[in-house]
């Protein structure tokens, strides 16, 4: 299909995922269902469980969770829930819908960061889905000092140009309501200009030893080619779930708390030895 996204954004090798591919998100219902029962549970271990007797936090470093294309905060609320169950601290993006300049979305995350890392006098872990993923593997790039970590969930890093033309087309509508003067939208230069070449090239760049890199994938994905999520540089997982679903379902979740437990390994048996 036609797009205003720059080339560079689709290399070849990596497939548009077709149109009939959108049925895969059907299984977003069942994944939305299982979330509810999850936070149903959850709710009722909390409180039969007397007060002095919950799990506290732990001491681990925190984690900030990014929210995919046209999300916000909101949209990883569930997954927030659980984290803080399992004794992680979590914090959100700010981000109330993920639709604006992808610049000015890093340059808020990389302040979110500092104010976190300042409060809590440690690096930060980034949970990313979807665009949050690249978001948060570029700042990863940009400030390693600030981040010790990065969880990417169906982030199409390799080749967001290839994304489902119902993708492809909200940018586009994003771009022309930026051209007829609606602020806080992402512009031609997002996803064709300059901040979308900076933005490319942070998400792909090296990372430098000691910031840990997970990707999760998914073959059901109907949203992304599942290929493109998967950087050459991460420990790729593969997931069961929709594009959509890896947000809520407790599925997916269990597989972030895995790796953050993981990715966090390391430097608590240094910290012991």
């Amino acid at each position: 299909m036609r797009t205003s996204l720059a080339p560079f954004l689709a290399p070849e090798g990596y497939q548009q995922p077709g149109l009939l591919s959108l049925g895969k998100e059907i299984t977003f219902a069942r994944e939305g269902g299982r979330a509810a029962l999850r936070a149903v549970a959850d709710q009722r271990d909390r409180l039969a469980t007397p007060y002095a007797r919950r799990a506290p936090a732990r001491a681990t470093e925190p984690v900030l969770l990014v929210p995919g294309f046209l999300a916000g905060d909101w949209s990883l609320r569930l997954m927030s829930a659980t984290l803080r169950k399992r004794g992680f601290r979590t914090y959100r993006s700010h981000i109330r819908t993920n639709v604006a300049c992808m610049a000015s979305n890093a340059a808020l995350l990389e302040r979110r960061l500092e104010a976190i890392a300042t409060r809590r006098e440690s690096r930060v872990r980034i949970v990313g889905h979807s665009l949050g993923g690249m978001l948060a593997r570029g700042l990863a790039v940009r400030r390693p000092d600030l981040v010790s970590g990065v969880i990417t969930m169906g982030s199409p890093i390799m080749a967001p140009g290839t994304s489902h033309a119902v993708l492809l087309t909200a940018a586009d509508t994003l771009v022309r309501l930026s051209r007829a003067g609606v602020p806080g939208l992402m512009s031609e230069d997002c996803v064709a200009g300059a901040c979308a070449r900076t933005t490319w090239e942070e998400a792909r760049s090296a990372l430098l030893p000691g910031i840990d890199l997970t990707c999760l994938y998914s073959r059901g994905d109907g949203l992304v080619d599942w290929r493109s999520c998967i950087d050459p540089l991460s420990r790729p997982v593969e997931v069961m779930a929709s594009h959509i679903g890896m947000a809520i379902d407790p599925r997916v979740v269990d597989i972030v708390v895995a790796a953050l437990t993981d990715q966090g390994a390391p430097a608590d048996r240094a910290a012991s030895a």
